[in-house]
């Protein structure tokens, strides 16, 4: 039986890519079984937002190579930016979008002449590559995840010292990031934007760089696949979240089921 609109248990699908939905070695890159079950709560009016790391070109080069049939309404691009689907293409919201560029660039301007000594401090201790992108003064790609961990915490001590300065990181590679720019800010303005309360919301990652939406501040039914890092895994759970025995794409739709059934029941009680 469908939901009506009014009535749909969740409004608001937001899903992170890399490892979550999409696993490029795996054939269909997004399991059928997913791109199915998002494709049907589209159909009854729920909105789906791809809240990723990735830029735009990546992002497209990515799913046309998925080749599913569907298509999210939304973006969230390089955990910051915000882009709705008009029919066409996907355009700015041009309001946070600006205001996001204005405020990285400021905070940016400031920790720019410092990059060099943190990244000659990096380079004398590590096998690490650290470059400047359209995105952040400093990139890193660690040598591994040990040598990203020990990193990670010396550029937590560095954020000190610039307020609002934050470290943005996913499995070996990191950026700096404004504090008040992330998945989690991005997904609370497009909700803020649709009136769709956290009650109505849905949010599935896997890494470190999506905890921030992983909240029940921004989303009311959580889910991580089976290949979710440990500190993900037990975040959702701490919230009465959903970690699946599946991994990648299966264990997000695993985690979708589960949430509406959830909701089903209790709605009935």
């Amino acid at each position: 039986m469908r939901e009506s609109p009014a009535t749909l248990p969740i409004k608001l699908i937001s899903t992170d890519f890399d490892g979550t939905i999409f696993t490029e070695f795996e054939k269909p890159p997004i399991p059928v079984s997913l791109e199915n079950l998002i494709a049907d709560l589209q159909a009854q009016g729920a909105k789906w937002v791809i809240n990723t790391g990735r830029d735009m070109s990546s992002l497209m080069e990515a799913l046309g190579r998925a080749r599913i049939s569907i298509q999210p309404d939304y973006l969230v691009l390089v955990e910051r930016e915000i882009y709705q689907h008009d029919g066409v293409r996907y355009a700015p919201i041009e309001a946070w979008n600006t205001a996001c560029a204005r405020d990285h660039a400021e905070l940016f301007a400031r920790v720019r002449p410092e990059v060099p000594a943190l990244t000659a401090w990096i380079n004398a201790r590590f096998r690490a590559t650290v470059y400047e992108d359209a995105f952040s003064p400093f990139c890193l790609i660690a040598g591994n995840n040990g040598d990203a961990d020990v990193i990670h915490a010396f550029l937590d001590e560095f954020c000190t010292r610039f307020p609002q300065l934050t470290v943005v990181r996913n499995d070996v590679y990191a950026r700096f990031c404004h504090a008040a720019y992330n998945k989690g800010t991005a997904l609370a303005e497009l909700s803020r934007r649709l009136k769709i309360g956290p009650g109505q919301i849905f949010a599935a990652g896997d890494h470190l760089n999506d905890l921030p939406m992983l909240s029940r501040v921004h989303a009311r039914w959580l889910a991580a696949p089976s290949n979710a890092v440990t500190p993900v895994a037990e975040s959702v759970l701490g919230q009465d979240g959903f970690v699946s025995q599946l991994p990648h794409g299966g264990g997000v739709a695993d985690g979708l089921r589960h949430h509406l059934l959830q909701a089903a029941s209790q709605k009935q009680t």
